[in-house]
């Protein structure tokens, strides 16, 4: 009945080679979904990441620890000013007076010590003040500190 003179396929093997692939990614699937889901292993990215900011917040606390670097250092208050009219002063106005931003000579919404200005300036703050750590880098956002506490006296 099925004689036929075309030849067939049914008594092919599929190669070695492929066989070896096609175990080789089951094991490699198995052994993925033991070790990376959280409620086989116990495993968790966020354990991961927790530890590392936790070796990152030293460093972190250290760059925020001194912004009184360039108090009362007149060519640094200087550069501070030319710092100032270059990145705030369209915000904030030449005279710090406020503009789209806040008056920088009164009394500010998240605080006026040097700490405060400092965190405000490098990592900005929520409703339009952008973060400038990128921008400026820790030592001239020190310099713009230090001309904004002038403008308080």
């Amino acid at each position: 009945m099925h004689d036929t003179d075309e030849p067939g396929e049914g008594h092919n093997s599929i190669p070695k080679g492929w066989m070896l692939f096609f175990f080789g990614v089951i094991i490699w699937l198995v052994w993925y979904i033991v070790s990376f889901t959280p409620a086989i292993s116990g495993w968790s990215f966020y354990k991961d990441f927790e530890k590392e900011m936790a070796k990152a917040a030293p460093a972190a606390s250290e760059s925020a620890a001194t912004p009184d670097k360039y108090s009362g250092d007149s060519k640094a208050i200087a550069e501070g000013k030319e710092i100032y009219g270059t990145n705030c002063a369209a915000c904030h106005m030449a005279d710090a007076s406020g503009g789209i931003g806040p008056n920088l000579t009164g009394t500010l919404k998240y605080g006026s010590t040097r700490s405060d200005l400092y965190e405000s300036v490098a990592n900005g703050r929520p409703n339009g003040m952008p973060p400038f750590m990128q921008q400026l880098g820790k030592d001239r956002i020190y310099k713009v500190t230090a001309f904004l506490e002038t403008l308080k006296k």
